[in-house]
C-alpha cells in the first residue's frame, strides 16, 4: 500500500467531528485518596457479560492505580459539571477537598452529581499505539437525573432530545 502523508492535527480535528459523551474514570488508591482522569474514549461493547471500554494514555498517572486495584469506575458527566471534566483533564488527577464523592457499592469512588456511574473489575488491558484500551467488566452501576455533558468539535455543547422517548429503546 503506498503511504499518505499524514497531518495530525487533521486527524485530531477529523475525530473531533464525533460527538462524544463526557466520562471520570476514577480509582482509589493504596493511600485512600482518589485519582480521576477525563475520558472521551468510552463506549459499551457487551450486554452478556456487561463490559464496556476506556481508553487511558499509557503515561497516565491513573493507569498505575487501575492495574494495581484491577478495577476502575467511570462516573458519565453531567451537562452542569464541565468543570469536573476541565479539572481531570489538565493533569490534576488528585481531586480537591471540596469535590462531593462517594464510596460505591463495589468500592470504587463516584463522583456525586454524575449523569451515570459505574463501578467494573479490570477485564483486559490492551496496550494499543499511546494508549491502553481497558475492558472492565460492569459489577455496579446507577442513573442520575438530567443532561450529559457532550464535546463536538473540541467545545463542551448542550443537547436537546428530539422526543419523549429519548430514555426509550433505539430504532
Amino acid at each position: 500500500m503506498t503511504d499518505f502523508p499524514f497531518d495530525s492535527d487533521s486527524f485530531r480535528k477529523a475525530c473531533g467531528r464525533y460527538a462524544t459523551g463526557v466520562a471520570v474514570t476514577s480509582v482509589e488508591c493504596p493511600d485512600g485518596r482518589f485519582i480521576g482522569l477525563t475520558v472521551t474514549s468510552f463506549t459499551s461493547v457487551s450486554l452478556t457479560p456487561p463490559l464496556v471500554l476506556v481508553c487511558i494514555h499509557g503515561k497516565s498517572r491513573v493507569l498505575p492505580h487501575i492495574r494495581l486495584r484491577s478495577a476502575f469506575a467511570v462516573n458519565i458527566l453531567s451537562a452542569d459539571q464541565s468543570d469536573l471534566s476541565t479539572y481531570f483533564s489538565q493533569g490534576m488527577s488528585t481531586p480537591c477537598e471540596s469535590l462531593a464523592w462517594r464510596i460505591g457499592p463495589a468500592g470504587l469512588p463516584l463522583l456525586d452529581g454524575a449523569h451515570a456511574v459505574l463501578e467494573c473489575r479490570l477485564h483486559t488491558a490492551i496496550p494499543s499505539g499511546s494508549h491502553e484500551i481497558l475492558l472492565g467488566e460492569v459489577l455496579t452501576h446507577s442513573i442520575g437525573e438530567g443532561m450529559p455533558l457532550v464535546r463536538y468539535k473540541g467545545a463542551y455543547c448542550m443537547i436537546e432530545p428530539r422526543n419523549a422517548l429519548a430514555d426509550g429503546p433505539v430504532a
